[in-house]
């Protein structure tokens, strides 16, 4: 009887255990969403900050004109 108790045990620590995890992963995916606040408006890949963007911006599309949001960047 003593190894029904001990698996029933290890069942619930390990359903708890999964648990924790699949929380853990759908949480990351949502904060790096929320991180990547600048869009380009020509290939429409995202970026999070505005010097990333700017760089991207003047080395992937040099012949199209500066966004307004850019130009007071550094």
């Amino acid at each position: 009887m003593a190894r029904g108790h001990q698996k029933i045990q290890s069942q619930k620590k390990n359903q708890e255990r999964q648990a924790k995890l699949k929380k853990g992963n759908t949480d990351n995916k949502a904060a790096a969403q929320k991180a990547l606040v600048y869009t380009c408006p020509v290939c429409r890949t995202q970026m999070g900050d505005p010097k990333t963007y700017k760089q991207h911006f003047e080395s992937k599309h040099p012949k199209a004109p500066l966004p307004e949001e850019l130009k007071q960047v550094p």
